[in-house]
């Protein structure tokens, strides 16, 4: 890949990546980075698989935001970029036992555990408001 080609991409996916770290959500950029989180995180963990499609940006990155104001949400929030950070999105993946790749898609995992799925296809076309319910009643049930 070009360097040219690279931060072309780069500062096209900033954006996208901002409206998940000014949430509070930590970037999991290495395969490395995503074992230590994932292995170390007691409690429940949010991992968001972003994407540059429009059902990432005008569905599943605002609907996650809004879900964050319930009143029950996870013990930590983390997100890979498919399609940029592609090996640390791969190891992501291992842990989504049962569910196939997906982007973007939301896993809530409990201590390094799978514990529910929202992928595209329950993402894409929806209702935000349905999203945001779907994510509040996982957390009400796994981080509560």
């Amino acid at each position: 890949m070009s360097m040219f080609y690279r931060q072309y991409m780069d500062d096209i996916v900033k954006p996208m990546r901002e409206e998940l770290t000014s949430i509070g959500f930590k970037e999991l950029l290495t395969p490395e980075d995503v074992v230590e989180t994932l292995e170390n995180n007691k409690g429940t963990t949010v991992v968001f698989v972003n994407s540059v499609c429009g059902c990432a940006g005008g569905l599943a990155r605002p609907a996650m935001a809004y879900s964050l104001k319930h009143d029950v949400t996870p013990d930590h929030l983390v997100t890979v970029f498919a399609g940029q950070d592609k090996e640390a999105t791969a190891k992501a993946r291992e842990y989504f036992t049962g569910y196939p790749p997906s982007s973007p898609s939301i896993a809530l995992l409990k201590d390094g555990h799978i514990q529910w799925m929202l992928p595209r296809e329950q993402i894409e076309g929806r209702d935000g408001h349905a999203i945001v319910a779907d994510l509040t009643a996982a957390y009400d049930k796994y981080c509560g």
